[in-house]
């Protein structure tokens, strides 16, 4: 943060001077205002902090544009901006030694109440069979917020790990932030099947209405931990969750007495896994708890070294210029038709004469993104607010002429413009509006011209940028979605094979299997986004729009299956791993490896030996039904006490219905990408 502070101040220093120089000499100005809007976007190649670096420069290009410099040291007010830079830089460097805590703990707050969210949409799911659907898009939409939430604190917080003496705070961070993952991940792992519960617990409802009382519960006690966080209640332990848990444990004793063995047996397996899941999330919370109250000594930390393998690093690299220079890099194409738009819109300033034509220049650099469906909504939002925004300045001047009100407003609606820019960008330009139009109420006599000016530009802005995503060199989703769907298998084909790696060797958790999670979780993340994009594209460029969507959904269904099976392998002690797993992840991966290169249109395509994978379909339900044989022997003769055959028999039946569906899947996955022609779909 520090350096990029630091470059986006010289470089705002440098544009300043620049274009303040050669703004009366049109001839000169127009190539190089073109050249620089385009070089100045193309560096967020370099990724995230790149483009808010750039985001910067352009800024300053088109603010130099502001100021009439033959009345005025064009070197002093460059010389402003720049120390306006240093004295921002030296101020969030202070508070980072000040209050070092602030930051984190609000990216804790927020994290855990998206979390909370999650929950309470996943609690809502066991009573509502009408709208389940939306409930189902809702949580997609809440999984890809939480994951960039996760990574943004996994950098803060091992960053930290990695260059500074482990302090007692940043081990808590670390515990806390490590329980909050493990949340995510439990859910992920129990994708449940509502319509199956319905219809097996159709005449027994109230078996699971109590397992919707705990996943509220928990939710509850995670909103009262952010509240402790935020310093607004102090920790209170949860005595209700037990008393659930134990009410569920009657619930499924009866269910198993009224229906009966062996005809209960599915039923109840079904309530014990869940029970099990629900089980696990109220420990992960009271984890957070104990962290809260006491710093627990023999919980496992990464070392610095470890901690800097989890941070996901930024590619600096200047081959990427090179390689993104081509009309195939969304960047590339992005950065041109922005300097062809700023170069429209400032000659359509000049040439009507417009009161503040950089306004027309800063709704374009402010709603223009590589996306057409992010522009498009942007610039519908930005319309709205500067409407909005004009309508309350114009009846707040109709009934007042007092410039202290003007000031007023004006101060005020700036720190809510700020603060509304991430949460809703229409209201912060209704406040952006009215800070523009009273910081020039004050010296501007004919105000209302003013308003009508910013109505004129903020419309031709957006129109522009909307028309160019539309016209010139259109980035679609569905052009560039495969290189999301390769990344997606490829990393859900590693955490398989590790998962088959632990699960062989037991023992604790690697390295390797939390970093393959990980990077499956991003990439799931990435291709989650990439597909929410391709839907708000025009109907008419939604091409492959049902296959692809089936391609995302059995992704992500992957990844739950594969989190489920580790989820499981890690918290419970397991047998021997049996030759028929290795038949399925060897089987399983394959398919994967296939998928891949149809998606890359590989000329060396290898199918599978599907008779290998009935054989050991064959092996696990003979294993499963041998052992259900003798649970009904042990219960027979009074002996259900004995647990060796109940957990044996519980273990084989989650992990080879899971590889099941993993294989099934995994097939469905290459029947998809078959159908699918990305060649085809230029446009």
């Amino acid at each position: 943060m520090f350096f990029g502070i630091l470059i986006a101040t010289f470089l705002s220093f440098g544009l300043t001077l620049l274009f303040g120089s050669i703004a009366n000499i049109l001839w000169l100005l127009l190539p190089i205002l073109g050249v620089f809007v385009f070089l100045v976007s193309y560096i967020s190649v370099f990724g995230f902090r790149a483009s808010l670096i750039s985001f910067v420069g352009l800024l300053a290009i088109v603010l130099s544009f502001v100021h009439d410099y033959s009345k005025e040291s064009l070197l002093l007010h460059a010389s402003l901006i720049a120390l306006g830079g240093l004295w921002y830089l030296s101020l969030t460097y202070l508070k980072s030694l000040l209050f070092p805590k602030i930051q984190v703990d609000q990216l804790f707050v927020k994290t855990i109440e998206k979390t909370v969210e999650y929950l309470r949409i996943r609690g809502e799911l066991f009573g509502s069979s009408e709208n389940r659907d939306e409930l189902r898009h809702k949580l997609f939409g809440l999984q890809i917020e939480i994951n960039e939430l996760h990574e943004t604190l996994r950098e803060i917080i091992l960053a930290s790990r990695g260059n500074s003496v482990s302090s007692n705070r940043s081990r808590r961070q670390q515990l806390i932030f490590t329980e909050l993952v493990d949340i995510l991940e439990l859910a992920i792992a129990n994708p449940l099947d509502y319509d199956k519960f319905d219809e097996v617990f159709k005449k027994h409802k109230e078996k699971i209405g109590e397992f919707k009382v705990l996943v509220f519960e928990i939710a509850n006690q995670l909103e009262h931990i952010s509240k402790v966080i935020r310093k607004e209640e102090k920790l209170k332990e949860n005595v209700k969750i037990p008393e659930i848990l134990k009410n569920i444990d009657r619930h499924i004793d009866y269910y198993r007495i009224l229906v009966g063995l062996p005809k209960a047996r599915k039923g109840t397996l079904m309530l014990l896994n869940l029970k099990n899941y629900q089980e696990k999330q109220a420990q992960n919370v009271t984890a957070i708890e104990r962290v809260l109250n006491n710093y627990r000594k023999n919980d496992e930390i990464l070392s610095a070294k470890e901690a800097g393998r989890f941070i996901t690093p930024q590619d600096y690299d200047l081959k990427k210029l090179t390689d993104n220079f081509c009309f195939s890099s969304p960047i590339f194409k992005h950065s041109l038709r922005l300097a062809i738009v700023v170069l429209v819109g400032f000659m359509i300033g000049k040439s009507f004469s417009m009161q503040n034509p950089y306004w027309i220049l800063l709704t374009i650099i402010i709603i223009m993104r590589p996306s057409f469906g992010l522009t498009k909504s942007r610039s519908i939002h930005r319309v709205m607010g500067t409407l909005i925004g004009a309508a309350i300045a114009t009846i707040i001047i109709l009934i007042t002429q007092n410039t202290t009100v003007y000031a007023v407003i004006a101060i005020i609606s700036l720190p809510f413009a700020f603060s509304f820019v991430q949460l809703n960008f229409r209201n912060a330009a209704v406040f952006i509006t009215l800070n523009v139009i009273f910081v020039f109420a004050l010296f501007e006599p004919n105000i209302l011209s003013v308003i009508q000016f910013r109505i004129i530009d903020t419309l031709i802005g957006a129109s522009l940028a909307f028309a160019s995503n539309y016209l010139l060199w259109p980035t679609w989703q569905f052009q560039n979605i495969s290189e999301n769907f390769s990344k997606a298998i490829a990393s859900n084909q590693i955490f398989l094979k590790q998962i088959a790696i632990f699960y062989r060797e037991k023992g604790a958790v690697s390295t390797a299997y939390r970093l393959s999670r990980k990077e499956a979780f991003l990439n799931i993340g990435d291709l989650n986004a990439a597909f929410q994009r391709m839907s708000q594209d025009p109907k008419s460029k939604q091409l492959e729009y049902t296959t692809i969507y089936e391609i995302v959904v059995f992704n992500n269904t992957f990844l739950s299956s594969l989190t489920a099976l580790g989820t499981f392998i890690k918290n419970n002690k397991t047998s021997e791993v049996p030759a028929e797993f290795n038949i399925y992840v060897e089987n399983i991966c394959s398919n994967l490896e296939l998928a891949k290169k149809i998606l890359e249109k590989s000329e060396h395509l290898k199918t599978t030996n599907s008779t290998n994978v009935m054989d050991a379909e064959n092996l696990y339900d003979a294993f499963f039904e041998n052992l259900s044989k003798k649970r009904d022997q042990e219960i027979a003769f009074g002996e259900e006490h004995l647990m060796t055959t109940r957990v044996k028999l519980r273990e084989t039946l989650l992990i080879s219905e899971q590889l099941k569906w993993l294989y099934s899947l995994s097939e469905k996955l290459i029947a998809s990408v078959k159908k699918i022609q990305f060649g085809s779909l230029e446009v």
